[in-house]
């Protein structure tokens, strides 16, 4: 029996697995697809759950269609999301949309301050942004419908935004000057609203939608077959897109498909070892692209983050950007670079090397915004516990920062002190594997096209 997440209370529904009709071999080929297909939309129901969901749980932000604020930096004991970027605290909305359309009111903010607005659909996808470099730092009134909404905006609108989704995700970036400024960040996201559009508009009214019962997360959800279950709950929050038509009645065949149960429990032992050696064949294939096109920088963070356009649907790069770091930005918005190896091609490892990262005189990150280099420790992807509290460098510190002799700037990265005279430009790693993320907020043309050269660390025998 087919159920429907709109329009009930709770989810009631038989098992799907009786349309299990492909072969074993055939179902190994489909699990792949499927795997890398679905894992950004299950790590995104994670996030959604811990923030929006479990009012209880130590992550929670606010209940959908509310504005939740972070007024501080991101430290190691944030573990809502990997990779998390610590210059901008963020204020996180989900959105559901099933209803009515929401409106997201920005204030002004000062025009040497960068914000924006990433809108992000239950695919990962970047379907949108407000804020410095699309709408301006004036502030304004943005309608955000989903994909079944066809009425008339109201005249203090100021742009209208449509998501795939009925579930969406607003993740709010609000640059920070120094912990001296957290006050003045903290008033600007008190100006940041989240109105209903019945409520924002006088004499209007909507029909509340339907509870939904949320399942519950469990560990390791995202790396089994279990993962099915939860990719087919989230599903039903999207009328199927049409490029995508062919590939869902494929999925149809192992039991995945929008709003219907899935329960690998109840799969033939050749079928569950058919799906489970897909997830495997995808996750190998995930491990070979990250080596030899990801951390070669032959592949780019703008290649895997964006739009459905943008991205082609191209699962495997979706995939990439939400393994190494969920919802990163666009192209346009910001630049990601990675450095997961050493200037030899070896991954880094402060247990073994210290590192050196040299920029050249007038050769710094180029960038509209600002530029921030963070560290990550590689087992856990969060930031990294050290004696000095300092999670990243970038562009705001260099007056702070001492210049080498000719002019460039040598950074040390490593997991003990380089010693006091050095200290100022010492980025703390773990005593172990680690990864740094080199954001550039707004880059400039050359980080595109190739003229301004990524500078590479250089390993330094302890």
């Amino acid at each position: 029996m087919r159920y429907a997440v709109i329009g009930v209370t709770a989810l009631v529904c038989t098992s799907a697995l009786a349309d299990f009709t492909a072969t074993p071999t055939e179902a190994r080929a489909i699990a792949k697809e499927a795997y890398l297909y679905g894992f950004p939309i299950v790590e995104m129901y994670k996030t959604m759950y811990t923030q929006a969901v479990d009012g209880s749980g130590p992550n929670f932000k606010a209940p959908f269609n509310q504005i939740g604020n972070t007024a501080m930096v991101f430290t190691p004991k944030d573990t809502a999301f990997v990779t998390p970027n610590s210059d901008t605290p963020y204020s996180f909305a989900w959105l559901d949309l099933r209803a009515e359309p929401v409106v997201l009111t920005l204030p002004p903010v000062e025009s040497n301050r960068y914000y924006s607005v990433q809108l992000i659909d239950l695919y990962t996808q970047n379907f949108d942004y407000l804020g410095t470099r699309t709408t301006g730092n004036k502030g304004g009134n943005f309608l955000i419908a989903g994909p079944n909404w066809k009425g008339q905006p109201p005249a203090k609108i100021d742009r209208v935004v449509h998501s795939e989704s009925d579930i969406a995700y607003a993740l709010y970036r609000t640059q920070l000057f120094s912990t001296e400024d957290l006050a003045a960040v903290k008033k600007i996201q008190q100006g940041y609203l989240v109105t209903p559009l019945s409520q924002f508009e006088e004499g209007s009214s909507a029909k509340a939608a339907p509870p939904i019962q949320w399942p519950r997360p469990e560990p390791q959800m995202s790396e089994t077959s279990d993962l099915f279950r939860y990719l087919n709950f989230m599903l039903a929050f999207a009328p199927p897109e049409a490029s995508e038509r062919d590939l869902l009645k494929r999925f149809s065949t192992i039991g995945i498909e929008p709003g219907r149960d899935f329960d690998p429990d109840a799969l033939k032992a050749e079928q569950r070892q058919a799906l489970e050696a897909g997830i495997a064949d995808g996750k190998a294939e995930f491990a070979d692209f990250k080596k030899t096109q990801v951390d070669t920088h032959k592949v780019s963070s703008g290649d895997l983050f964006g739009d459905r356009q943008h991205l082609k649907n191209n699962y495997l790069y979706r995939y990439a950007g939400a393994n190494m770091g969920i919802f990163g930005n666009s192209a346009d918005e910001a630049a990601y670079l990675g450095y997961f190896v050493d200037n030899q091609g070896t991954p880094v490892d402060a247990s073994k090397h210290n590192y050196t990262l040299h920029f050249n005189k007038g050769a710094l990150p180029p960038a509209n915004a600002f530029w921030s280099l963070t560290m990550y420790d590689g087992a856990t992807k969060l930031l990294v516990d050290n004696p000095l509290d300092r999670y990243l460098i970038n562009s705001r510190m260099l007056p702070q920062l001492k210049p080498d002799v000719d002019g460039g700037l040598t950074l040390y990265v490593q997991n003990a002190s380089p010693g006091k005279d050095k200290e100022s430009n010492w980025l703390p790693a773990p005593k172990g594997p680690f990864y740094g993320v080199l954001r550039i907020y707004l880059p400039k043309p050359e980080v595109g096209n190739g003229q301004w050269k990524l500078p590479l660390l250089t390993p330094v025998d302890l």
